[in-house]
């Protein structure tokens, strides 16, 4: 198959900070039901990513994020990538993120059964070369519960 023209892309993630965000914007829907993050920085050595949240999260709830995230890492998932056209995405997929002017061509990019989202940037092959996530720290101001984290 013809690889499919995609729009160019302008960032230099660090692939498994990258795929991490994935795993960590999964685990936020899965024990939260909030959406993905309305806002992230994705750098090698912390990032952060802001979750619209109705309410203040628990200490508690806040304990129970990383070790559902490193669990997912474990697991030794692939992480794959399928394309298809912006109409087909428009029925399993959000499209309010994506550029005005994206390829006709989108990118579905897959962290084993766990998580699938639209997306252009790099990632591992593999969960296993993630590393382990460790929040640095969170707070909560105005619905936004803003959560800091490396890889170590």
């Amino acid at each position: 198959m013809e690889q499919p023209q995609l729009n160019e892309h302008n960032k230099k993630e660090f692939p498994p900070m990258h795929t991490c965000e994935h795993i960590v914007n999964r685990t936020m829907i899965n024990l939260f039901g909030c959406g993905r993050a309305v806002s992230a920085h994705i750098e090698r050595k912390k990032s952060k990513l802001d979750f619209a949240l109705p309410q203040p999260p628990s200490e508690e709830d806040i304990a129970r994020i990383e070790p559902a995230v490193n669990e997912v890492i474990a697991r030794r998932l692939d992480v794959t990538a399928e394309y298809m056209s912006r109409e087909e995405a428009a029925k399993r997929f959000d499209m309010k993120r994506l550029p005005e002017n994206a390829s006709e061509t989108v990118r579905v990019v897959k962290v084993g059964d766990y998580d699938d989202c639209l997306c252009i940037g790099a990632h591992v092959n593999n969960t296993s070369e993630i590393g382990t996530f460790k929040i640095v720290s969170h707070d909560y101001r105005d619905g936004i519960l803003r959560i800091r984290f490396k890889l170590i």
